[in-house]
Parts: C-alpha cells; sequence; structure tokens
C-alpha cells in the first residue's frame, strides 16, 4: 500500500474465489503485517496447525468462523470479534462461513 492510497475493507469485488481463501497486504515492514482475508467457506486441512514465529492479532468484520486451539479449545467469532493469538499458540481454522464470506483484517508481528 502506498502512503495516501485509499481503499474500503468491504469491497471484496475482484477477490472472491470460492475454492481458496485471498490474502491481500494492507501494509508490511519488516517488523509488521496487515492483511485482509476474505474466506468463503475455507478452513485448515485437517491434522495441520498454524505455529506461527510472531503474535496475530485478528478481527473479523463479516461472516462467522471457528478458531480451534490444540489444546481442544474453540472460540466462536462473530462480527467485530477479536482475538489475540501469541506466537507458537498451535491453532487452526475449524470453520468459516460462506454466505456471508467472512472478511477478516489479521495483524502480524511482535504485539
Amino acid at each position: 500500500m502506498v502512503l495516501g492510497e485509499r481503499g474500503n475493507i468491504f469491497d471484496i469485488s475482484g477477490f472472491r474465489s470460492v475454492n481458496e481463501e485471498v490474502l491481500e497486504t494492507l501494509i508490511k515492514t519488516p517488523g509488521l503485517l496487515v492483511e485482509r482475508i476474505v474466506s468463503h467457506g475455507q478452513t485448515t486441512v485437517i491434522g495441520e496447525w498454524y505455529d506461527q514465529a510472531g503474535d496475530e492479532w485478528v478481527l473479523l468484520l463479516t461472516g462467522r468462523a471457528v478458531i480451534r486451539f490444540e489444546s481442544d479449545e474453540t472460540i466462536e467469532l462473530l462480527p467485530g470479534d477479536y482475538l489475540f493469538i501469541p506466537a507458537h499458540r498451535k491453532h487452526r481454522v475449524e470453520f468459516t462461513s460462506a454466505d456471508p464470506d467472512c472478511i477478516w483484517l489479521a495483524i502480524h508481528g511482535k504485539l
């Protein structure tokens, strides 16, 4: 993203893909990544876990989603819900709604 560039977080025209999740980088610096993610029913592959080196803070803007942690704890997210996931806390996306699509704002780094 260029300084002064304008966009709309809810405008997913041109980004919607039924077959795969779409990740769009909004801001990227050496210590920070801010991205928009559009999910349409996608989940993490069964048996796989995210084990990220940095912290992650996610905000679900539209749709419904379920995150599962390796401890078997699950958290349902509805529009407006946010979640902080510390580095190396293994987790997976168990569910994302397809109607409406899930629009996420994700911030990665040392938070």
